[in-house]
């Protein structure tokens, strides 16, 4: 279910990026001389913007799932910086 959401987000930023960046909005002053030229760019960023957008809501969400945890003390986790029998000579 993560990873449908994170996709839909990713369609959706990259939508609104493709549309922030279409020529008319600029009166096609950066409009490519040939017209194929001009869907490629189009179609290969947005593919591109998909795939960036998508791997970071992934590391978004790994980095705001691990921040949860700091908090916790998890028993695995724990350490007892005492003497574990492995005291130097003179150590008392």
């Amino acid at each position: 279910m993560q990873k449908a959401i994170d996709l839909t987000l990713s369609l959706v930023a990259s939508l609104a990026s493709l549309a922030l960046s279409w020529p008319y909005w600029r009166s096609f002053s950066y409009f490519a001389e040939s017209r194929t030229a001009w869907w490629l760019y189009m179609v290969i960023g947005y593919a591109l913007a998909v795939f960036v957008f998508y791997v970071f809501f992934r590391a978004l969400r790994t980095l705001f799932s691990h921040d949860g945890h700091e908090g916790h003390s998890h028993p695995a986790h724990e350490h007892d910086h005492h003497d574990h029998g492995t005291a130097l000579p003179g150590d008392h």
